[in-house]
């Protein structure tokens, strides 16, 4: 197997053309759940939700480019198999129970940082994108969709909150959470550090640290060589990219509560080492290692790294809802990054997953307990689990199992909601008795606003006043425009070229991070617990 640059480390501008992004392939018709919307769902499910527009990529061009493409909706795909059967007449039954939006793996970046390690080989993950320098741009737009949205798209009911499941900054810098936070709360936003006047970094043309590994979008220095981005994988020039992304715009700020979930992006340095001293000094200070040299950089002290216990503390200076974005005083006093909230029948535990010792989940035994305990204490609610890491991305095997055995023990946990794959998964977690499954919980886990195919969900809980309740979950494509027009001071249009940057970014291109069809919009059944009986 071939393995990308990303992988080693951790381990025509058009829209044209209509591609297959692959059907419901030996699906019946019974097996989509597309009755019933009607009303105020129908409207919400317009065009701003993949119900009726999936956004893909078109046919490839020189270098393999590829446009971004409007394709027909997808409805919702019907799965069982945790023991509830898909009853007929549900649709006209079922009571909404609560509606939200889940966003995962922002990843704002300071793409200046003198921590990151784009040059190296073999150290850390997540080392360099073409698109990264507009990911602040990206937020924005899903912000103002999630917005325009407003409610869920089968039962219409409003959206309550929305909750991001972790690595929502990229390097535990306190610049990259702030910036996240004000997108969020409808600030002024300018994703820049250092020189003010100028990006200084792998993208730039400075002759003596020009590398044709990384796209420069200001095109080639005289006497070098064009990037491989630019030679072989048909990326544009576009000449101001880099000052046109640095520059302020005022975010619109999302019009519903939402909560915060640690990542191991949040906690580590690149996602992958706890920070050490010197870590610290070189994060603020003037020296940048390149694959051509040490390089000087304009020293910045907002790029300072945090402390598990200063980040959740970041989320308490805001001017949105609610203060502290599930995060208490509490968290703070005991330097931990876990809490719970109520949302009606609803129960959400807020895990944190990062383990101090690299990128793969992780629960210490006080957390584990707590979440016993917890768990105990909530058989009156329907209990949704949220965190940055699924139970696949548990180095632990052991300790992962233990985990699920927990969790399938309670018949009121209906979902663990999380990130961290930036792919668009869903995996039954099943209960059974003498051999036949008898309940369990769905883990829905949703791809990245950083890289393809730059996606949120949207999850609806109802009951359906048969034995069963149903999960729907509908991905969303942020608004910006799918065509980019050359038009650098426009915000949305920067949103939509780094769309359009990551369908094609070369180290991705092998990857299929949109998932199955049985991964994106669906109906997931589950047994009602007794007390809905």
């Amino acid at each position: 197997m071939q393995l990308s640059r990303r992988d080693l480390f951790r381990s025509s501008l058009v829209v044209g053309g209509a591609a297959a992004l692959g059907g419901l392939g030996s699906l019946s018709a019974d097996a989509v759940a597309g009755t019933g919307v009607h009303g105020a769902a129908a409207r919400s499910a317009g065009r701003t939700t993949t119900r009726t527009t999936v956004l893909g990529k078109g046919p490839a061009g020189a270098g393999g480019w590829r446009p971004v493409v409007a394709l027909p909706g997808e409805s919702w795909v019907v799965r069982t198999g945790l023991g509830a059967n898909a009853k007929k007449g549900r649709a006209a039954r079922r009571k909404a129970v609560l509606a939200f939006a889940q966003l995962s793996d922002v990843h704002v970046v300071d793409a200046q940082s003198p921590i990151r390690v784009e040059y190296g080989e073999g150290v850390s993950s997540s080392a360099y994108r073409p698109q990264e320098i507009l990911s602040g741009q990206v937020m924005d737009a899903m912000v103002r969709e999630l917005n325009t949205i407003g409610a869920a798209p089968v039962t219409g009911r409003p959206l309550a909150f929305a909750i991001q499941t972790g690595d929502n900054s990229d390097s535990t810098q306190y610049n990259e959470i702030r910036w996240n936070i004000d997108v969020l709360d409808g600030e002024t936003v300018r994703v820049d550090s250092g020189d003010l006047t100028k990006y200084e970094g792998v993208m730039d043309q400075v002759p003596a640290f020009y590398d044709t590994m990384f796209w420069h979008p200001d095109g080639t220095p005289e006497g070098k060589e064009d990037d491989v981005a630019r030679a072989q994988y048909g990326f544009p020039t576009i000449p101001g990219l880099l000052d046109a992304a640095r520059q302020p715009f005022d975010a619109e700020g999302l019009a519903i509560p939402w909560y915060a979930a640690m990542g191991n992006h949040d906690g580590l340095v690149q996602g992958n080492f706890p920070a050490t001293d010197s870590q610290r000094a070189k994060a603020i200070g003037d020296k940048k290692q390149t694959s051509k040299g040490e390089r000087t950089v304009t020293a910045d002290p907002d790029r300072r790294l945090l402390e598990r216990v200063e980040w959740v503390q970041e989320h308490f200076t805001t001017t949105s809802t609610p203060v502290g974005h599930g995060f208490t005083e509490q968290n703070v006093a005991d330097e931990t990054a876990y809490y719970t909230f109520d949302q009606g029948k609803v129960r959400f535990i807020v895990l944190d997953t990062v383990s101090p010792f690299g990128d793969k989940g992780y629960l210490d035994a006080t957390q584990l307990a707590w979440l016993k305990k917890l768990l105990g204490a909530s058989r009156r609610k329907l209990v949704v689990i949220a965190s940055h890491h699924p139970l696949a991305s548990f180095s632990d095997k052991t300790l992962a199992a233990k985990i699920e055995r927990l969790l399938v023990g309670y018949d009121n946990v209906i979902a663990w909601v999380n990130g961290h794959t930036h792919t668009n998964n869903i995996w039954p977690h099943v209960r059974k008795e003498k051999g036949k499954a008898v309940g369990g919980f769905w883990e829905i886990n949703t791809a990245s606003h950083i890289d393809w195919p730059q996606q949120s969900r949207l999850l609806e809980v109802t009951d359906n006043k048969d034995g069963t309740v149903s999960i729907f979950a509908t991905m969303v494509d942020h608004g910006a425009p799918l065509e980019f027009n050359g038009d650098l001071d426009d915000p949305a249009q920067l949103a939509g070229l780094s769309r359009l940057l990551a369908a094609n970014d070369w180290q991705e291109r092998d990857n299929h991070r949109l998932g199955k069809r049985t991964d994106r919009n669906v109906e997931l059944l589950v047994v009602a617990p007794k007390f809905l009986r």
